[in-house]
This record gives C-alpha cells, structure tokens and sequence, in this order.
C-alpha cells in the first residue's frame, strides 16, 4: 500500500480534487471550464518541465520568471504592428535564443565559477528583471502583430494553442528524460555527482544543458503570455518560479535531486491549476488561495523527505 501511495499519490489526490470542486459546483467539470484550466495550466507547466530537470540535477533554478519577461519584452518589440522590425518567426526565435543564452549563462558561472545555484539563479532573477525595466524604460509594450496573438490567444479544433505547445514541450522533455543519453546523465549527476564524474560523464555540461533547457522554456512562456495578453510588460512572470517549483516538487522530484518525471510535474501542475481554478469558482479569496497553496507545497516536501528517509 506504501508503494502504491508512492508512486499514484499524486493521480488520486487529483482525481479527489475534481470530485471535491464538482460537488460544490457543477459547472467545474464542463468542457469550457476544462479547456479553461488546461490553458491556465499550460503556462507553469512549461515552465516547470525546465524546472524538473534543474531540479534533478540537484540545482534550483530561481530567475525562470524575469527571463520570461525579459523574453517577452524583447520578443514583442520585434513585433509591433506599427513598425516590425523582423518577421514573427525570427523574433520568436530570437526571445527563446535570449532565454536559453540566460540559463547559458547561469549554468556557466554555477559550474566554472563553482557558485551555489540558489545565489547565481538570484542574481540572474535581479540582473534580467533589471534589464526588462531598462530595455521598456519601465513601460509595457503594447500593439503587437495580430498574427503574434494568435500564439497565445488563438484555437486550433477549439483547443487553445498554448494547449498544443505544453503538449509538444510535454514530448520533447520527455523523450530528453526517459530515452536519451542526456536525460540517463542528468539523473546520475544527480543522484551522485561524485560517482557520475568518475565513470565519465561530463557533469558541467549537463548543468549548462538543463538550465539553457529551463531558460528557453521561460522564454517560450514568456512568449506565449504576451501574444495573449498583446502586450509584454517588464513585471510580467513575477512569482513564477515559485509555482513552477511547487508543480515539480508535487509531482515527485525530489529536492534532494535524482528523482523526477515529467509527467509527475504535468500532474503536479494540474493540481495548483485545478486548486486555483475550483477556488475561484467557489469565490475563495485570493489571499487564501496563497495560503493554501503554501501549504500544499509544504505537505508535498514534507512527503518527499519521508521518502526519501523511509
């Protein structure tokens, strides 16, 4: 029973909620409110897809959310509908180019410079929230191409196009996991760092690869949110990185690193996504939507850490 409560803990508490929230209002369940939450949901699930993987390296990743909005930013300055200064494709491009060159960088100074993920990924959350305000003079950047919204404002088969972009993420990330040479080295690097570099793995270059990976997936939510909202401010993606965090960490990786899937971290984001959204419809303040949600992340490290001990 320990075992199943383990490994299928989280799909039962999800299924739970679902029942939990249609008990209360039956209007939880319909086809609108689901697309609804699944669009929500796909924003920090991207997110925390790069985030697993920073985090099962043993490393934390802290500046996800102002490289989203440096991305974003960037990105629709390209595109504005009075004067383009490229063409969509190359300016979304180029945002998920800055992204990965962000986390790039974050990787490099964690493992040349021999710096604690937790305060390089802190200045990297200053520097590039302080580089959005500066490149939009503090102001945000509205009229954007019609074309660019239809990123994250347009339907395909009535489905949301974010939708099917946290569905190609979803493959990719887990094909770089489960069935790479690259996902088999980030899961030894760290389950024992010390063992992985002696039988020969490249260690560095692993960190550098998942907190590019997690640069670029900011940078691609950035996108996505400022072709909804047809407009990118510099304050854009504040507290991200810690709902991207808790979506991980809920879904069973563990903190400690060497541990963690992706489809755990999508389950784990439905979960926030799917609490959110039920509170909303029950008129639960937001204020104790934060403090639910603390405690819900509390509750899931606290598991982890039994586990781990057990």
């Amino acid at each position: 029973m320990r075992k199943i409560v383990s490994k299928y803990g989280i799909y039962f508490a999800f299924i739970v909620l679902c029942i939990f929230f249609t008990m209360f209002n039956s209007l939880f369940l319909t086809p609108g409110n689901i697309i609804n939450i699944l669009r929500q949901v796909s924003f920090n699930a991207i997110l925390a897809m790069g985030m697993t993987m920073v985090i099962i390296t043993g490393g934390i990743d802290l500046s996800v959310g102002s490289i989203l909005a440096l991305a974003a930013v960037v990105t629709a300055s390209l595109v504005k509908a009075d004067a383009p200064l490229t063409s969509m494709p190359v300016a979304v491009l180029a945002g998920l180019l800055l992204g990965a060159f962000c986390g790039f960088l974050n990787g490099l100074f964690i493992t040349k410079g021999r710096l604690a993920p937790f305060i390089v990924t802190m200045v990297m959350m200053t520097v590039a929230r302080g580089a959005a305000q500066l490149f939009t003079k503090g102001r945000p950047v509205t009229g954007l191409l019609p074309s660019y919204d239809f990123i994250g404002a347009g339907f395909f088969l009535r489905i949301p196009i974010p939708v099917y972009i946290l569905a190609f993420v979803l493959i990719i990330s887990s094909f770089i996991l489960g069935w790479t040479r690259t996902g088999r080295y980030i899961y030894a690097v760290g389950g024992n760092e010390a063992s992985a570099i002696a039988s020969g793995i490249k260690a560095n270059r692993v960190k550098i690869f998942v907190y590019s990976f997690s640069g670029c997936m900011a940078a691609l939510v950035g996108i996505i949110l400022s072709a909804r909202l047809n407009s990118a401010a510099p304050v854009l993606g504040s507290g991200y990185e810690l709902d991207a965090i808790a979506a991980s960490v809920i879904g069973g990786t563990s903190m400690d690193g060497g541990r963690g899937f992706i489809i755990g971290t999508l389950v784990g984001a439905l979960i926030i996504g799917t609490i959110s959204n039920g509170l909303d419809i029950l008129n639960v303040s937001a204020y104790w939507q934060q403090i639910i949600k603390g405690i819900i992340i509390l509750v899931a490290v606290i598991l982890d850490r039994r586990k781990e001990s057990a």
